[in-house]
């Protein structure tokens, strides 16, 4: 019979040990590319047109590696991320 590392709780205590761990999540509407000119000229008011169409997914990151996409929610006067697929690995 093979030994199965479980705690009481049915979580494997070698995976408890991260659980607490603090990433950072961040995500992204879109890119765009500018010229080193176009950066220096950006002042209040500006507006920089990104690629991406409103209809795209916005893109879920855990320390800059993408893990989901999904699409923009408001939540109480900030903006969330309703989650729509994982990205697969």
């Amino acid at each position: 019979m093979e030994y199965e590392n479980v705690s009481e709780t049915g979580e494997n205590p070698e995976l408890e040990v991260i659980l607490d761990v603090m990433v950072d999540v961040t995500g992204s509407l879109g890119s765009c590319r500018m010229s080193m000119r176009e950066v220096l000229d950006l002042a209040p008011g500006t507006l920089v047109q990104l690629k991406n169409k409103v209809t795209d997914p916005v893109i879920l990151c855990l320390n800059n590696k993408p893990v989901a996409r999904g699409e923009v929610v408001v939540i109480n006067d900030c903006f969330g991320i309703k989650i729509t697929e994982m990205v697969e690995q």
